[in-house]
C-alpha cells in the first residue's frame, strides 16, 4: 500500500483522472470491491443479528451444545471466529484491489 501511495504521490503529475475513471480495469476494480465490501457486510450484519433473534423468539440457544455449554455460547465465540476470518478474507482481498490498482494506474500513465 505504501508504494502504491508513493507511487501515486510521485506520479500525480501525469496522471488522466478522467480517462483512468473511464477505463474498463477501473471500473472493474469498482465493481469488485463493491461486490467484496456489500457481500461481506451483509454476512455479517446477518450472522451478528442472528445471536439476539434467535435468543429471543426461540429456545434454540438455551440447549446445551457441549456438556454444560449452551448454543447460545458456542454462537458468540462464533461470531469472534467470523470477525477474524472477515478481517483475514479483507487483507487478502486488500492485496488483489492493490494489484488491480496499479494495473489501473499503469494504463492511466502509459496511456497518454
Amino acid at each position: 500500500m505504501m508504494e502504491l501511495n508513493e507511487q501515486i504521490v510521485v506520479q500525480n503529475e501525469s496522471l488522466n483522472y478522467e480517462e483512468i475513471a473511464a477505463s474498463e480495469t477501473f471500473k472493474e476494480l469498482l465493481v469488485a470491491k463493491k461486490r467484496f465490501t456489500l457481500s461481506t457486510t451483509v454476512f455479517f450484519i446477518s450472522f451478528a443479528l442472528l445471536l439476539p433473534v434467535l435468543a429471543f423468539y426461540t429456545n434454540l440457544l438455551t440447549k446445551p451444545a457441549i456438556g454444560a455449554v449452551s448454543w447460545a455460547w458456542v454462537f458468540a465465540f462464533a461470531q469472534f471466529a467470523m470477525t477474524w476470518i472477515i478481517c483475514h478474507l479483507y487483507v487478502k482481498k486488500a492485496a488483489e484491489f492493490d494489484e488491480m490498482a496499479k494495473q489501473v494506474l499503469s494504463q492511466g500513465i502509459g496511456g497518454r
